[in-house]
């Protein structure tokens, strides 16, 4: 056995002595004494809806510059087409 290895399975049992140690506690319930009012309901929904809403317009923001350039795009090669024809037109051709 290598010291690398030792040290690993060391370390997993000192994590399952501690999650097993911890066992007892968790699934005693006990009482939180404190008093949890309407206002944190609606500034737990708000935080939630904020981070949805900023993850949206972080994606928004991302995609929206090259559709935007690929629109600005069609227009300009429309109007320079009707330009020529517009010019050609007005030359008699």
């Amino acid at each position: 056995m290598t010291l690398g290895t030792a040290r690993s399975t060391s370390g997993g049992r000192y994590l399952v002595n501690g999650a097993l140690a911890a066992l007892p506690l968790l699934l005693t319930a006990q009482p939180a004494l404190a008093y949890l009012g309407p206002g944190l309901g609606a500034g737990t929904v708000a935080i939630v809806l904020g981070f949805i809403a900023s993850i949206f317009l972080a994606l928004f923001a991302v995609f929206w510059y090259p559709i935007k350039r690929l629109i600005k795009g069609r227009k300009a090669r429309k109007e320079t087409a009707a330009d020529r024809e517009d010019t050609d037109g007005a030359s008699g051709k």
